[in-house]
């Protein structure tokens, strides 16, 4: 990783503050007057936090394209507003900010030209902002630079803890919490603003589209048709059926690629038990979730949500299991039109086809197939999916580990019985069965 934790938790801290101050002004010349446009007490905007630490990440090695690193912020932002929008609704009731009334919007949580001014913002942060973090942070003593964090951390998490029992409802009557409230309101107050009334008055002066009765009533109203039949919708369980097929799709559908393309046949799973592919399983997720009300829309449409959406998912992808195995499990360099080997213009183009042929041909009929199992036996079976998936990840991600440990270190003797039982199942021989890809990274 190009940046330590150390780095990433100032930037977090310091984008959050400046994401603050920019929604604030944005409000006062909107509204002419004081708005504190946070979920939080404290001037802090964890989106934009959030935001600037996924664009360090992923983003560092585009530096010197700026035409992928402009739509590679684009592309985070949304899945990351889109994500935090969606996730609100769901568990407070409620939704934060509503973008349906512009052009070029999707399902309310974004639009195109917020979109671009993210992408903008994502070049602003590789290029300039975290060079000049970088500058300022040797100027502090690290166990300075530590202990600041760590306060940070803790009232960060005090205000999270009261702003979210707030929207909640939840009636707090110690003494010692209000007055921890009333704390955390005087710091917003130290940037020149006081904030005076209660925290859910001042969220719906910020988010005066709030109607959080409307929304429990619209889901009053779809409990009784959801309620008798499994899995009806897009909801977590028909996911997580969709996410086992998928993956199993995503492998066979490899396979059968490579024997075609190269005359061999090669392992693509991404696990050690079962030709499951996790790319193409939380792809297929991905891209269910993301463009589930829009599957009625034109195959060009589609087409193009997936050529952005898998090429990105993709690329993020390629970094993540870098950053986490230090194992690069492809490589286009050698294919025309590829980004730093981690995606190409091709088989982007193949993400779109998949899009199309999965919103339009594959997905409504296994829908179907889904919402015919018998209520009792689909949710037992989506938990066993689930136990099962998940201990195949993680059984997998040890082998892997234990993989690399033998393969760069001098002295790889087994030194606990984990390690000696991940010898004993998973040798050398195996592992590059699985993944006769991989290369570890140096």
């Amino acid at each position: 990783m190009e940046y330590t934790i150390y780095q990433l938790l100032w930037f977090f801290f310091l984008y959050s503050i400046l994401g603050w101050c920019a929604g604030v002004a944005a409000a006062a010349v909107r509204k002419h007057t004081f708005v504190n446009t946070g979920f939080l007490n404290l001037p802090l905007c964890p989106t934009y936090g959030a935001a600037a630490v996924l664009f360090a990440i992923f983003l560092a090695e585009l530096r010197d394209q700026l035409f992928f690193l402009l739509v590679g912020g684009m592309v985070i932002s949304f899945l990351l507003t889109v994500a935090a929008g969606h996730i609100l609704e769901r568990f407070l009731h409620r939704r934060w900010w509503d973008y349906t009334q512009y052009r070029f919007q999707f399902d309310g949580y974004a639009s195109f030209p917020l979109l671009l001014v993210w992408g903008v913002l994502a070049v602003l942060c590789i290029k300039v902002g975290n060079p000049l973090i970088l500058c300022l942070l040797d100027w502090i003593p690290a166990l300075a630079g530590r202990i600041l964090l760590l306060i940070a951390l803790v009232w960060t998490g005090l205000d999270f803890a009261l702003s979210l029992a707030a929207v909640l409802q939840l009636r707090f009557r110690t003494k010692r919490l209000a007055e921890l409230s009333q704390d955390l309101r005087e710091v917003s107050d130290a940037f020149g603003n006081a904030i005076t009334k209660r925290i859910q008055r001042r969220m719906m002066r910020a988010y005066p589209n709030l109607d959080a009765e409307k929304l429990v009533e619209a889901r009053a109203a779809e409990e009784p048709r959801s309620g008798q039949v499994f899995a009806r919708g897009c909801g977590f369980h028909k996911l997580v059926w969709l996410f086992v097929i998928a993956a199993f799709l995503g492998d066979i559908t490899e396979t059968i690629f490579c024997r075609v393309t190269a005359g061999v046949w090669m392992s693509r799973s991404s696990v050690v038990y079962g030709p499951f592919s996790i790319v193409w399983g939380l792809g297929g997720v991905m891209l269910t979730a993301l463009l589930y009300k829009y599957k009625d829309r034109s195959d060009r449409y589609l087409f193009l949500a997936g050529t952005v959406l898998g090429g990105a998912y993709e690329y993020g992808c390629s970094v993540f299991t870098e950053l986490v195995f230090g194992t690069v499990f492809w490589d286009y360099s050698h294919i025309p039109f590829n980004l730093g080997g981690r995606v190409n213009l091709l088989f982007c183009f193949f993400w779109g086809i998949a899009a199309v042929i999965w919103l339009k041909g594959i997905y409504p009929r296994l829908s179907g197939l889904i919402e015919k199992i018998p209520r009792r036996v689909g949710q037992a079976g989506t938990w066993l999916l689930l136990a099962f998936m998940l201990a195949n990840i993680v059984i997998s991600t040890l082998a892997l580990d234990r993989y690399t440990t033998r393969q760069t270190s001098e002295s790889a003797a087994p030194e606990t019985a984990l390690a000696a039982f991940l010898d004993e199942h998973f040798p050398d021989e195996r592992m590059e069965f699985i993944y006769p890809n991989a290369v570890l990274k140096g």
